[in-house]
């Protein structure tokens, strides 16, 4: 009696502002039998759910503990303010962080930006997260700084964003456990990375992929070893004018002719 079977599958965390869309759609092409499951958690969250084990790898705000975690760095986002539609900064096409001197700049718990100082004037306490911190915004209560993708997911209508200059930035990168590098893993790397399909960098194909090659290899030598044997037509043409001329020493209307008579 075989035991049950495990259904294999893919798990991937994420954190919010960071769209695996594109990656997703890629996986799903060429790994049709491996579900891919999804979870977007928090920036340390996501952190703590590879270490844990509970997901194969991650997209994740770096930097990581790489003691413990791998990293590929993918790509540094844009850092922007988010202020009401009125606010004085919308008249320019980015901001420094000189022009918030005067601004409350709201810094939630969850902030991914490493600050040494924080540019304004500090609000009476933190909001618990980014989405606490744009209601702020909309009340007019302060502005916030945050990379771009957060400025997107949090986007409302009464509100705007600008590039903020002389600011700290987000780097988004793959992440997963050192210890748990497995096929499937590679498998993502390689989609992230951009390779094409037949691309293995390494790994072993599976076996159906051996088999297909295989037979390809074996159609291919067969057809060659069929073209080898079989005679070209203008080969095959001369072979015949050539055995009708050594049968009869003369030609098809005159099979007599090539040979001198003798005198009596």
């Amino acid at each position: 009696m075989t035991g049950p079977e495990v259904s294999l599958s893919f798990r991937l965390v994420y954190v919010p502002g960071v769209m695996p869309d594109k990656w997703v759609r890629v996986w799903n092409e060429r790994q049709p039998d491996v579900p891919l499951n999804l979870t977007q958690a928090p920036a340390q969250p996501a952190h703590g759910i590879l270490l844990d084990g509970e997901a194969d790898a991650g997209l994740v705000r770096l930097p990581v503990d790489r003691t413990v975690l791998s990293a590929i760095p993918l790509y540094t986002e844009q850092t922007v303010v988010v202020v009401p539609k009125d606010h004085l900064v919308t008249a320019a096409d980015s901001v420094t962080v000189e022009d918030l001197a005067d601004d409350i700049v709201l810094h939630p718990l969850d902030d991914v930006l490493d600050w040494e100082t924080l540019p304004g004037r500090p609000a009476l306490e933190r909001p618990a997260t980014t989405a606490d911190a744009i209601e702020l915004v909309a009340a007019g209560v302060g502005v916030l700084v945050v990379p771009l993708s957060l400025a997107r997911l949090h986007h409302r209508k009464d509100l705007t964003h600008r590039p903020l200059e002389d600011a700290p930035a987000s780097s988004v990168g793959l992440a997963w456990p050192e210890a748990a590098t497995t096929d499937l893993v590679e498998d993502f790397i390689g989609i992230v990375r951009g390779r094409t399909v037949n691309s293995t960098r390494g790994r072993r194909p599976q076996p159906a992929q051996e088999q297909q090659a295989k037979q390809r290899k074996n159609r291919s030598a067969q057809g060659d070893a069929a073209r080898r044997r079989q005679p070209s037509a203008g080969a095959s043409g001369r072979g015949r004018r050539g055995t009708g001329g050594d049968a009869g020493g003369g030609t098809a209307k005159n099979p007599r002719r090539g040979k001198p008579r003798r005198r009596s």
